[in-house]
């Protein structure tokens, strides 16, 4: 085994055979932190971006702070309980994606799958920034740095994931639990010291004042509705990473359907719970956040105070456990684990899709296919770099990374409940049985109340965040739309231009010219001659460029004396190219005759090491290149092993991968063409 080859296995583990697929399901206990880490991990930083909104109208809108959680909660449970609908109903994985396909159309299903793909990458960006934002509570040495930390991290996730879905899962699923336990730990301690102990909890930022924007401040007509819609918008920032779950049934044990209806609502009731929460606690405690962009400050005694505080989590955990600090950092910990966690949902929702949509022809096939642990290795690749690039941009601030948010998915979600309104619809005017279409037409009840909530969700949040930054997303949504139509049409060409035709299949060439590329009369170019000989072509001949004239006359002069069998022709080349001289000759003696195929030979070396393909093979690789571009003319590469690829094929054979069978015949190393050593 190579030095590449041994990384590679300490990286992503041992190759894993398509026979054991079933080891990689995941139970219920495994599924909740693999597919709903981020809804969980939302309820982190939504908080945050309700009262960073109704921070701009000073200290008055921080009354709505719950009003808005409410809300934001309703419509949570709506979408959990319509998705419950759409596992059972389409458990293949297509998620949205295969409800609008069938249900509406394939434009509609191509604008669900560009949302989805946008804000899964948005989900892997935002989450790891909050992480990163959160971590500055306990390490303040972050701050300037944001961008590039988030980067590294998003490297790390794509590492563990590349090792498989179970593997990543269990990894992930000890700090989900833990988030979990220390949310809700703080929230019911919290609320015993208030209600129960009696204490009088303050937070940082309780005795501050807020100043907002003036346009806000007057909280009457237009602006109040402006500022509570854009507060809600942001908010519903929450229901994010929902939907992953219905393209993950796959994923799950049998029952499949069940276990992932289950595991939604599991997922339901503790995001909310935690959501809830956080706002009550953060208005029993005063915790108050600012918006310095967009131009609220805080105040004391009437004096502006100059910067900000922590999140809602940092101020509310060093409140709770302001005598109990390991509670103060086992909370901060768990809460930005979960956050840079969260963007574990979107590296297992965006491959899945990313791989049905190649399977449909919309993305290239690569992304099909699964790497040596059985996941979908482009499709993580990919994510990562798309998320690194964002989170370098903004040097991941989530406040900015947010106003791009949540747009996708509430279009997909908008898309996806009409779709299931007309697969109820379409079911009911067959089904007789009376208890079946008793579900089928609640299911549609509750899938027409998710179409109405998330539907007007989606105006709330373009209504009030295009201007601020959605508009980026909406033009990714769209390029990703038109490239993925581009790709099918490609497809599709190719399909119809490669497609079998009995007639053409049976047309033999009607001669076959051969030429063979002499660079030296040695081991690799005999055996070129003897491979062209033994092919038994129409014609043959050996082709040189002369460059050097000393050379050419020693070559010919051997080349007689050995008397090959093979004449051997000299190209001149007064501009001392190899390359272009051969090419010209090639089209020269290229005839009209579209069934006459000209044979070139290329001698190439094997070699052992990547160094020595820069050492060889430079020529020939172009000459490759351009000659598979020319109609009628076939490229023979005639390999010839050099010591060092014979010690490479001694070494695979020694140390073979995990699961390998040992092949006859010559194992794989690296070529090199045999032209200007």
């Amino acid at each position: 085994m190579n030095l590449a080859d041994s990384l590679k296995r300490l990286l992503v583990g041992r190759k894993l055979a398509s026979a054991q697929l079933g080891e990689t399901l995941l139970p219920k206990r495994i599924a909740l932190p693999v597919f709903a880490s981020d809804a969980l991990s939302s309820v982190a930083y939504a908080p945050d971006e309700i009262l960073l909104t109704l921070s701009l109208a000073g200290l008055a809108g921080f009354a709505f702070s719950w009003p808005i959680a409410i809300a934001v909660g309703v419509v949570m449970a709506v979408v959990v309980l319509s998705y419950r609908q759409t596992v059972h109903a389409y458990p293949s994985g297509g998620g949205d994606y295969e409800v609008a396909t069938v249900n509406v159309g394939a434009d509609a299903g191509l604008v669900v799958a560009s949302a989805l793909l946008v804000d899964y990458v948005l989900t892997v960006a935002v989450s790891v920034s909050s992480g990163v934002q959160n971590a500055k509570a306990m390490i303040p040495l972050i701050s300037g740095h944001e961008g590039p930390i988030a980067a590294v991290v998003i490297v790390l996730l794509m590492a563990m994931n590349l090792r498989g879905v179970r593997e990543s899962g269990t990894a992930f699923a000890i700090p989900t639990y833990g988030f979990m336990v220390a949310v809700l730990g703080m929230v019911a301690w919290g609320l015993i010291r208030i209600f129960v102990l009696g204490d009088e909890l303050r937070a940082p930022t309780a005795d501050l004042g807020v100043v907002g924007d003036d346009f806000y401040s007057t909280m009457t007509g237009f602006a109040l509705v402006a500022l509570l819609a854009r507060a809600f918008s942001s908010g519903c920032a929450a229901l994010t990473g929902v939907e992953a779950i219905s393209n993950g049934v796959p994923a799950f044990k049998e029952p499949k359907s069940r276990n992932a209806a289950t595991t939604l609502a599991l997922l339901g009731a503790v995001a909310l719970s935690m959501l809830g929460g956080i706002i009550v606690l953060a208005n029993l405690t005063g915790a108050k956040m600012i918006d310095e962009r967009g131009g609220s400050y805080f105040t004391k005694n009437g004096v502006p105070v100059q910067g900000s505080h922590d999140t809602t989590m940092g101020q509310l955990a060093s409140t709770v456990f302001d005598s109990f600090p390991p509670g103060f950092y086992f909370v901060i910990t768990m809460t930005m684990i979960i956050l840079i966690l969260a963007a574990n949902t979107a590296f297992n929702g965006f491959p899945v899709l990313g791989s049905i949509l190649a399977r449909d022809g919309y993305l290239p096939r690569a992304l099909y296919t699964r790497g040596d642990r059985l996941a979908f290795s482009n499709g993580i690749m990919l994510l990562a770099g798309a998320a690194a690039v964002l989170v370098l941009i903004f040097n991941a601030s989530v406040t900015a990374l947010i106003q791009l948010y949540v747009v996708g998915v509430f279009v997909s979600f908008t898309v996806s409940q009409f779709g299931m309104m007309r697969h109820w619809t379409r079911h009911l005017r067959t089904e007789r049985d009376p208890k079946v279409r008793a579900t089928m037409t609640r299911s549609r009840i509750i899938n027409g109340i998710g179409l109405t909530c998330t539907g007007t969700v989606l105006i709330i949040v373009l209504a009030s965040k295009l201007l601020y930054g959605a508009y980026l997303a909406i033009l990714a949504m769209a390029a990703l739309y038109v490239v993925m139509k581009a790709i099918r049409r490609h497809y599709d060409n190719v399909a119809r231009e490669v497609a079998f035709d009995p007639a053409e299949a049976r047309t033999l060439p009607s001669r076959v010219r051969s030429v063979i590329l002499v660079n030296d009369i040695d081991k690799p170019t005999m055996r070129a001659v003897n491979f062209a000989r033994a092919a038994r072509p129409n014609t043959i001949e050996a082709v040189t460029v002369g460059i050097d004239p000393d050379a050419v006359r020693r070559m010919r002069a051997e080349w007689e004396e050995q008397d090959l069998g093979v004449p051997l022709k000299v190209i001149a080349s007064p501009y001392r190219e190899v390359a272009a001289p051969f090419l010209n000759y090639i089209r020269g003696i290229r005839s009209g005759n579209p069934r006459d195929v000209v044979c070139v030979y290329l001698p190439e070396y094997i070699v052992g090491h990547w160094w020595e393909r820069m050492l060889h093979n430079q020529t020939g690789l172009f000459l490759k290149a351009r000659l598979n571009l020319m109609p009628g003319v076939m490229v023979t590469a005639v390999p010839y092993l050099l010591a060092s690829g014979k010690h490479a094929i001694a070494r695979a054979k020694r140390n073979p991968p995990a699961g390998w069978r040992r092949p006859s015949g010559r194992g794989s190393v690296l070529r090199g063409t045999h032209i200007d050593e």
